[in-house]
């Protein structure tokens, strides 16, 4: 066979291979590529939306991290709600699976009743919250104050805001449930049989043979977690208004973050930055500060990942 027609073919096999995935890479370019690189250009250009861009260097770096007094309360806030809001998550969605996976009768009620707040819409679920944990006319704290219990502040206080929304969080986990119930159910029971002839305990059993089976499951929730929480935005900017008591009208503007900049996260900066205050360029300097967070935490988390799977093997 001649060069030319080595060549050819090659060129052929490219081409083919280029087609079928041009899907893809149109999707990567147009969704993926471009609004990241006009994220990064931005970021060092004045531009208000109205006027054409103009290049400031640094500025905007220098004026979100050293000058911008709502950055750094919301990375604070950001991050608490990634190590403790996911932890809590995926522990409890594993730990409700796990009890219903176990219930012998009334399996499908359980499995209703705990998917059902997952189907709420967000807002709605954050003003229900609110109004049930409200400090002075809420159910809640009147049942606590009844049992002669502390009655928390919860979305006014800013101690209390951020575990106020984990328990919103925690109550809609029938999305995670469901996860972890389709793991469990697909571990071999073979592997149980034998731990138990070999006298593993219950922890043993969970240890040794559920949790290395359902490890990849775990990894997935965690990693869409973290994605989650840095995308967290319409349940706390919903709180503060609902606990801030303030009627946003036409022409009126809410600071977000109430109480006390305690529910403040970084989507909000960004959207605050960008479409309030027109501010684009500090707008893509938090929107970058957010897609770093994530990368790092996702690379990390892989990492951790890939050493537990080399040291089962």
């Amino acid at each position: 066979m001649s060069t030319y027609t080595l060549r050819a073919k090659h060129r052929r096999s490219a081409l083919r291979t280029a087609a079928f995935m041009s899907p893809w890479l149109i999707g990567f370019a147009v969704f993926f590529a471009y609004p990241l690189i006009s994220t990064v250009y931005f970021s060092f250009m004045h531009y208000d939306g109205f006027r054409p861009p103009t290049w400031s260097g640094t500025k905007n770096w220098t004026y979100v991290f050293e000058s911008y007094p709502f950055f750094w309360p919301a990375l604070r806030n950001t991050l608490w709600l990634v190590i403790v809001m996911v932890s809590l998550r995926v522990l409890f969605g594993l730990g409700v699976g796990l009890l219903i996976t176990k219930i012998k009768t009334g399996t499908g009620v359980f499995r209703t009743l705990f998917y059902l707040p997952y189907l709420a819409p967000p807002v709605a679920a954050t003003m229900a919250f609110a109004f049930l944990l409200n400090p002075g006319t809420g159910p809640v704290n009147s049942i606590l104050e009844k049992f002669g219990l502390p009655a928390p502040g919860w979305f006014n206080d800013p101690s209390w805001s951020k575990p106020a929304l984990t328990l919103l969080a925690l109550w809609g986990i029938g999305d995670l449930m469901v996860i972890f119930m389709a793991a469990l159910l697909d571990v071999p029971k073979e592997q149980y049989e034998a731990a138990e002839l070999d006298g593993a305990s219950a922890w043993q059993r969970f240890r040794f043979v559920t949790l290395p089976n359902i490890s990849p499951i775990v990894m997935f929730a965690v990693v869409t977690g973290v994605i989650q929480a840095m995308q967290y935005y319409t349940q706390p900017l919903v709180a503060g208004k609902v606990a801030s008591g303030v009627i946003q009208g036409a022409g009126t503007q809410f600071e977000p973050g109430y109480p006390e900049r305690s529910t403040l996260t970084l989507p909000q900066l960004v959207y605050n930055l960008g479409f309030q205050r027109f501010d684009y360029g500090s707008a893509c300097v938090v929107a970058l500060v957010l897609f770093a967070l994530s990368m790092v935490f996702t690379a990390l988390l892989m990492r951790r990942r890939g050493g537990l799977i080399g040291a089962a093997d």
